[in-house]
């Protein structure tokens, strides 16, 4: 089952359970894919609809920031309840330790030195790495690890 078809069928559960908050989620994902295809001309294969899941997800993260600085609880809860949603369409999340087991790899691999490197050690990592973990943490992670070196 492609990832489009599980967002069909759960938007069909969601309506037949009264599921409001996965109902809309749901909806605004499919459209968000239905934009990507027409953007691309042509069909997403999952890669594409996960990328579109993680704009998703960068998009709730920073609302919750904000929201958060608004001292506004109510919208934060709404924002996590649907970032929880999201995170179920996503492949399992990569944690520090195995993002920095990757990174050690590719540093090893490419020959960088130090933190002027860092470009072309994210070039390479960020395709492996896509939609298992946030941009930030790998490149902190990187950081971290290149400026040890």
């Amino acid at each position: 089952m492609t990832l489009q078809e599980r967002l069909t069928a759960d938007l069909r559960q969601a309506m037949k359970g009264g599921d409001i908050t996965r109902r809309s989620l749901i909806r605004m994902v499919m459209a968000g894919v239905k934009n990507a295809e027409i953007d691309k001309g042509a069909p997403l294969d999952d890669s594409g609809v996960v990328e579109v899941i993680s704009r998703e997800v960068k998009r709730h993260r920073e609302s919750i920031a904000e929201f958060g600085k608004g001292n506004r609880q109510d919208l934060v809860a709404k924002e996590e309840a649907e970032l929880a949603i999201l995170f179920e369409y996503l492949p399992k999340q990569m944690s520090r330790e195995e993002i920095a087991e990757a990174a050690r790899k590719l540093i090893e691999q490419v020959g960088a030195r130090g933190p002027g490197d860092k470009g072309k050690v994210m070039s390479q990592l960020m395709p492996q790495l896509k939609g298992k973990a946030e941009g930030r943490e790998v490149s902190d992670v990187v950081s971290e690890l290149l400026a040890g070196s």
